[in-house]
């Protein structure tokens, strides 16, 4: 006769329980240059931002301990003013959608990553890049390639930055599955974009493009010659040798 199995009473995880883990690790003397580095200062993009000091490892691993974390407890987390626990909150998602085993799971997780994105949660670049290049991929499986483009569009036509960002950064999904053309598209979309921070993005996915397909990269750079940004095109042109990269900065 086979044992019956012993069944665990594990406790409810909690956002306070995440919260009181990252108090814990609090330390100011290093949130004084984050708060600096992120741009925290009035009118600047992250205004009103608070970080609490912690390094992203750190901030990474409390994550990982709260995978089972209830949604009403992530909401709590990403309505917080406190960076560290939006990053949790970030990086939960994320994990979650890179472990999902099916389509309705991932489809759940995108939503609520995007209602994330709408309500004004991710909001600095960070917390766009650890999570927008794979939750993405929902994006590349998706039946309806249709909702992919427009919702690429919508975000890249935005008022608001993080949501511009999200949209090319989104693209590293296709460029992994190499389909080139959603991150050419964008970034054609935003060649005028006014802001550093999209610059630094539409670069490093146009890089990512040319590391797998550097023809598709210099066709690029030959439609927008003399248009992309300057520091757009430092990013892209990063892996070409120098010869080819003085060629194209001199043009």
């Amino acid at each position: 006769m086979a044992a019956k199995p012993i069944e665990i009473d594990l406790p409810q995880q909690t956002a306070e329980s995440l919260i009181a883990e990252v108090a814990e690790l609090a330390n100011p003397t290093h949130a004084q240059p984050l708060q600096r580095f992120f741009k925290t200062g009035p009118g600047q993009y992250a205004e009103g931002d608070i970080f609490l000091g912690l390094t992203v490892p750190q901030s990474r691993a409390i994550a990982m301990n709260y995978m089972n974390l209830p949604d009403r407890e992530m909401q709590l987390l990403f309505e917080s003013p406190i960076h560290e626990h939006r990053f949790a909150a970030t990086v939960i998602l994320t994990e979650r959608f890179r472990k999902a085993k099916d389509e309705l799971t991932k489809a759940a997780i995108f939503d609520q990553y995007l209602r994330a994105v709408y309500e004004g949660y991710i909001n600095n670049w960070d917390l766009v890049d650890v999570s927008a290049s794979v939750i993405g991929g929902f994006l590349v499986a998706a039946e309806d390639q249709r909702f992919g483009e427009n919702l690429l569009d919508e975000l890249a036509a935005s008022d608001n930055l993080w949501r511009r960002r999200v949209a090319i950064i989104f693209t590293f999904a296709f460029i992994r599955a190499n389909i080139f053309e959603p991150s050419l598209r964008i970034s054609r979309t935003l060649l005028a974009d006014k802001h550093d921070l999209i610059h630094k993005a539409c670069g490093w996915m146009l890089r990512e493009v040319g590391k797998r397909d550097p023809n598709v990269l210099r066709a690029f750079l030959e439609e927008t010659k003399g248009r992309m940004p300057r520091t757009e095109l430092r990013y892209a042109i990063e892996k070409f040798d120098e010869d080819e990269r003085q060629r194209w900065l001199k043009a």
